[in-house]
């Protein structure tokens, strides 16, 4: 299981932002594999893990360690592409964010959560705990929804709040400049709290028309991305985003499914020669190597973001899986990146 991945078209908000810098991004995204020819595929996409330190290779390229809150700022919804379009022609704001996040596949995959509505938070799932790789992922992720929200009511919408998981960083004044309203760290979520009479807002370019067709063309392309998914994937998904709470049983899992536990267990027996069991451990399996291999988590993290009992217990779990202790298979691993196996001109969910 890998971590997930995005549209490289979020990276146009951040070229953008590079030039306003003055700084020529070239170098940069050469680095990262970045090319003209990449960035007009229109299902390229870019793991995660790469996009954390593409992000933090800008901090330090810029010197600006803010730089995913002025990505954000320089954010079109037309870089969400047939999500985005669709947004546009919404009667209203709250159905726009409706459908972002509906849709949200279209353009990104992160297999341990996905964004929320509920109005009027519009929330942002970031992987915990913090440090410089993700704090450019939430910043640049909300700051591209606030102005997301701003640019389709030509100015009207406003926040109340703003949330941030994570305590205040050094850059902290910056985000009351992005955001114009308080922003509160260490909060439960990353989201936004617009003003309840700003979702009601009709948009500039809403078009009713030309909204129901869009939304016929991302049913049919959600449904082209998930028809192939499996049993096991459907399992994965539910499982995945609580890892680091409380697993849930198999009895809660068939019950999201709508299916008897007995009916769950004689499907994956069926379809995967498998067991309930079986995939929560390949996951756990799948994402540790994964958090060792391409983020700079700390072993503690780890083994609180896995649901393991205690670091020890982690290290026996990925000794067994791999031969190796993690700190060991870290060490193994490093510089040895290979660019074609996180960056693709198809899409990778």
């Amino acid at each position: 299981m890998k971590l997930g991945d995005i549209s490289v078209s979020y990276l146009l908000s951040l070229r953008a932002a590079l030039i306003q810098q003055q700084l020529d991004p070239a170098p940069l995204f050469e680095r990262f594999g970045i090319t003209d020819a990449l960035l007009a595929e229109p299902h390229a996409r870019i793991s995660i893990p790469r996009f954390m330190r593409l992000g933090n290779a800008a901090i330090r390229y810029t010197q600006d360690p803010a730089i995913g809150l002025l990505m954000g700022s320089h954010s079109q919804l037309s870089h969400l592409g047939l999500a985005g379009m669709t947004a546009q022609c919404a009667p209203n704001l709250a159905d726009a964010f409706s459908i972002m996040v509906k849709y949200e596949r279209l353009t990104s995959q992160n297999y341990r959560g996905h964004s929320d509505f509920s109005s009027p938070a519009l929330r942002f799932y970031s992987i915990a705990p913090y440090n410089m790789f993700n704090l450019f992922v939430v910043d640049s992720a909300l700051a591209a929804r606030a102005q997301a929200g701003r640019q389709i009511t030509n100015g009207k919408a406003q926040l109340r709040e703003v949330h941030i998981e994570f305590p205040a960083p050094t850059y902290a004044a910056r985000y009351e400049q992005i955001f114009q309203c308080p922003v509160l760290f260490s909060q439960a979520h990353n989201q936004l709290i617009w003003e309840p009479r700003s979702l009601q807002l009709p948009l500039v370019q809403s078009a009713p028309g030309h909204y129901q067709h869009l939304l016929t063309l991302c049913e049919q392309r959600l449904h082209e991305l998930t028809r192939h998914r499996g049993l096991r994937e459907k399992v994965e998904s539910i499982v995945a985003p609580q890892l680091h709470e409380r697993l849930p049983s198999m009895m809660e899992v068939a019950r999201e499914l709508d299916l008897p536990s007995w009916t769950l267990r004689r499907r994956l027996q069926q379809e995967d020669h498998t067991r309930f069991q079986d995939i929560v451990d390949d996951m756990r399996r799948e994402l540790a190597v994964s958090y060792i291999r391409d983020t700079e988590l700390a072993l503690g993290e780890i083994t609180f973001l896995l649901g393991f009992s205690s670091p020890e217990a982690f290290q026996r779990a990925f000794k067994r899986w791999t031969g190796s202790a993690p700190g060991s298979y870290r060490r193994m691993l490093l510089g040895t990146e290979v660019t074609s196996r996180d960056i693709s001109g198809e899409s990778t969910i």
